[in-house]
């Protein structure tokens, strides 16, 4: 089992996440992305391949000019594939990551739209939060693991609250615009 090490301190982890909701245009986005993920959850969406290209777009909008490629039984076929078992998660990943343009960090987001309370995005700099640079399925595995207990212990110990009105209102959403805004803080501090 991988081992991480939060890097900021917890007592300042509300006060990141609070700051990563400052930013409108983001939230703006979010709401966008967040909402396609629940008419996928709640098999509502009218163009899945739409809703995919949304929620992508939000992760890596380079990214989004290859999902085109991908037709949209296909696309149907690797979110059905993957909303079936949410709670494994080398398969979920594996079915977003025969698309292309998916690879493990755009599918984490995918999850994390679909299932806000099961998945988390994982990237550069939320890996940075805890001390790693490394990702892989299992991997990330591992690191779902860790962020789902210490998005519940944080909760728990009120070091971080859900933040109501907001997309995805759980901890571990919570936990996660922490982690990204004190890596984005810190490479603000540096240049």
């Amino acid at each position: 089992m991988e081992q991480f090490q939060l890097q900021p301190p917890k007592e300042n982890l509300q006060e990141f996440a609070d700051r990563y909701v400052q930013n409108k245009a983001e939230m703006e986005r979010e709401t966008l992305e967040f909402d396609a993920g629940a008419r996928i959850r709640q098999r509502k969406s009218t163009d899945i391949k739409g809703d995919l290209e949304t929620i992508v777009e939000w992760k890596s909008p380079r990214s989004v000019h290859y999902i085109c490629e991908n037709s949209t039984e296909e696309v149907q076929a690797a979110i059905d594939a993957a909303i079936s078992k949410p709670e494994n998660v080398r398969e979920a990943v594996s079915a977003l990551t025969k698309l292309t343009g998916v690879g493990l960090p755009v599918a984490s987001a995918i999850l994390t739209t679909i299932f806000p309370d099961q998945y988390t995005v994982i990237d550069f700099r939320v890996l940075e939060a805890l001390g790693h640079d490394q990702a892989g399925v299992e991997f990330y595995r591992q690191y779902l693991e860790h962020c789902k207990s210490l998005a519940k212990s944080l909760g728990e110990s009120r070091e971080i609250q859900i933040q109501s009105g907001y997309p995805a209102e759980t901890e571990l959403r919570v936990l996660d615009r922490a982690l990204w805004q004190w890596s984005a803080s810190k490479g603000m501090l540096k240049s």
